[in-house]
């Protein structure tokens, strides 16, 4: 079966060429890695003075303008330059566990009616506590199938899939219509959605594993989760009828309890203004439209997205 890669790609530094090499080691081969690099003046100064297409052959890298790039729009661009049975969307700042990741994705995707596969992501060294734990409470380490049956105790839990590490199934993929077009973020779950209303299920590998965290500020956080309630609010059809809060408001239940049994105590104020400030985020999020536009723009993480929006309303 051919296996292809495509990594959005932003500013890449040394640690690109890490991952590139932990690929080339997979037990199972890569065909080709599709790099959707944004602005090659930053992917040229990384690779100046070395022959990269010696070094990697079966890399293909495209390049766009910052003011081209959009969550789901560029990943479903770099589908179409893959040809391969299976592709794996990942993130430039993930990095494989071990040779085995690839593999036990494959399991995943050839497990009865499975359309997606994803990995579970481990923190870095510099982790902090409780973004240590929110990745353990997200990627336990027991594998898992979810359908459409587990709505009713999962809730929005069911469509939870990462494109940070993220293995599937391409004739699912054409028949399904691909990752949307022009979204702010989660374009992931919002194909896994489709995914699971179509009939199939989306596989959790906890053997399939890569090292993945961010030390966001509780300001990048709010920023980040505005994005995420804009998301939401622009897709009741994915959304609509499986609320988020209460799964959020269980995490942080847990990561409390998780820092009174570690002694770390004194974090849980923190953990109090770092939540208050996703929740924040996420419900101004929700109700941009209510919002002035100045504001919305100045609340979100992605603001080349507001431009795009602006452009197409234009034309």
């Amino acid at each position: 079966m051919k296996v292809d890669v495509i990594i959005p790609v932003y500013k890449p530094d040394a640690s690109l060429f890490k991952l590139m090499d932990s690929l080339k080691a997979q037990t199972v081969p890569v065909h080709n890695i599709i790099l959707m690099n944004t602005e090659e003046k930053y992917f040229q100064q990384l690779v100046a003075g070395i022959d990269f297409h010696k070094s990697y052959p079966n890399v293909k890298v495209y390049h766009l303008s910052k003011k081209e790039f959009d969550h789901g729009g560029t990943r479903r661009r770099g589908v179409r330059k893959s040809d391969a049975e299976v592709f794996l969307m990942m993130t430039q700042d993930a990095m494989p566990g071990d040779e085995h990741l690839i593999e036990y994705l494959l399991q995943g995707l050839g497990k009865e009616n499975v359309a997606v596969a994803y990995a579970r992501q481990l923190p870095r060294e510099d982790c902090r506590p409780i973004e240590r734990y929110l990745r353990q409470f997200n990627y336990p380490e027991t594998s898992g199938i979810k359908s459409a049956e587990d709505l009713k105790d999962l809730g929005i839990k069911t469509y939870f899939c990462s494109n940070v590490c993220c293995a599937y199934r391409r004739d699912i993929y054409e028949k399904l219509g691909g990752f949307i077009r022009h979204t702010i973020f989660n374009e992931d779950m919002i194909y896994a959605a489709s995914v699971i209303k179509a009939g199939y299920r989306i596989a959790y590998m906890a053997e399939a594993e890569v090292i993945h965290s961010h030390n966001y500020t509780c300001k990048q956080q709010l920023h980040r989760n505005f994005d995420l309630g804009v998301s939401q609010a622009k897709h009741p059809e994915v959304f609509e009828g499986v609320p988020s809060e209460g799964e959020g408001i269980r995490s942080v239940k847990a990561t409390a309890r998780y820092l009174h049994k570690q002694h770390l105590t004194m974090q849980i104020p923190y953990l109090v203004l770092q939540s208050a400030s996703k929740y924040m985020g996420y419900l101004l999020g929700k109700h941009y439209r209510l919002l002035p536009a100045r504001l919305v723009y100045a609340l979100s993480m992605n603001k080349d997205y507001w431009r795009r929006t602006e452009r197409r309303k234009a034309s």
